[in-house]
């Protein structure tokens, strides 16, 4: 990851790091009166390749734990591993095994991304099912009641896999696929970083206008994301804070607490604003972190003399 990422990286991560923030923030109906969502690791795996997508939808989760308040903060770990780990490496791994040394432009890598996509976060969704299944076995008190999430694997893994195998899974697969089709046509050099045989580094020097119009777009759209009602399976369950957390619940508290700033009585203005803000966010964020390593770079280069 140091290797790629170059000053010409940053913009790249910047918009697929964004692009996954925003596309979570549409939430989908899912059976049970439940939301999910697509995350657009797909997507971004393709693009970057696995680990600068493991370290943008990293990011995405940050910003969304640490300033909106979606997804905690002390559940960001399990997060990232099941959606940024899992998603990008499961994807990266399915894609290039149906893909082949199919053609940039060929239909095969279409359905690869497709393909890649759907099963990618429906291994993150198991994951978190797990997760959430094995606590009761883990933590209870002592007359066996449990601690935190109450629900044991039989009711876990059905609860989260039912909403991804038919609806989130879905999303994912036509946004990984429907994305790829798009650059096939508009900017294939983007596909390169994950094709056998490419060159490092040759997709930096692609054009991103296009990328940076259809986030604007998508920005736009993102009230559209609070029509579907609900909270995602197992948020809503009521869980006693543990003890050693509770002095720790008032040190920080999100600004914008569920994408809607106190300040604003308009919630589809506040959704848009705090998608608005998330990318703003990401894109300081992974300016910094460029800026930081291309500092280090700097200074570890031997001098004449």
């Amino acid at each position: 990851m140091k290797r790629a990422f170059n000053t010409q990286m940053v913009p790249l991560l910047s918009v697929f790091a964004a692009f996954s923030f925003i596309i979570m923030m549409f939430n989908l109906p899912l059976p049970g009166g439940t939301t999910g969502h697509a995350v657009g690791v797909g997507i971004a795996t393709i693009v970057l390749g696995p680990w600068a997508s493991i370290l943008g939808i990293s990011i995405a989760l940050i910003i969304q734990a640490v300033f909106f308040g979606d997804g905690g903060i002390t559940t960001l770990g399990a997060n990232c591993f099941n959606m940024a780990i899992i998603g990008s490496l499961a994807t990266y791994a399915i894609y290039r095994m149906i893909a082949g040394r199919s053609a940039l432009t060929s239909a095969r890598r279409v359905i690869a991304a497709g393909v890649a996509g759907y099963i990618a976060i429906n291994l993150a969704a198991l994951a978190a099912a797990i997760e959430f299944g094995i606590q009761p076995l883990l933590f209870h008190d002592a007359s066996g009641a449990p601690l935190y999430a109450p629900y044991p694997l039989r009711i876990a893994i059905p609860a989260m896999m039912i909403g991804h195998l038919t609806i989130a899974g879905l999303a994912e697969m036509v946004v990984s696929a429907g994305v790829v089709a798009y650059l096939q046509r508009s900017e294939p050099s983007l596909l390169r970083r994950t094709a056998p045989g490419a060159e490092e580094g040759s997709a930096a020097a692609a054009n991103l206008r296009p990328l940076w119009f259809a986030l604007a777009g998508l920005l736009i759209l993102t009230p559209l994301g609070i029509l579907a009602t609900g909270s995602a399976w197992g948020e809503s369950t009521p869980v006693p804070t543990p003890r050693g957390l509770r002095a720790l619940s008032s040190f920080w508290t999100a600004p914008m607490p569920q994408y809607a700033p106190p300040f604003l009585k308009s919630p589809g203005f506040g959704y848009l604003l705090s998608a608005m803000t998330g990318t703003g966010l990401i894109m300081l964020l992974v300016s910094f972190a460029g800026w930081l390593i291309h500092i280090r770079s700097v200074r570890g280069r031997p001098r004449a003399g």
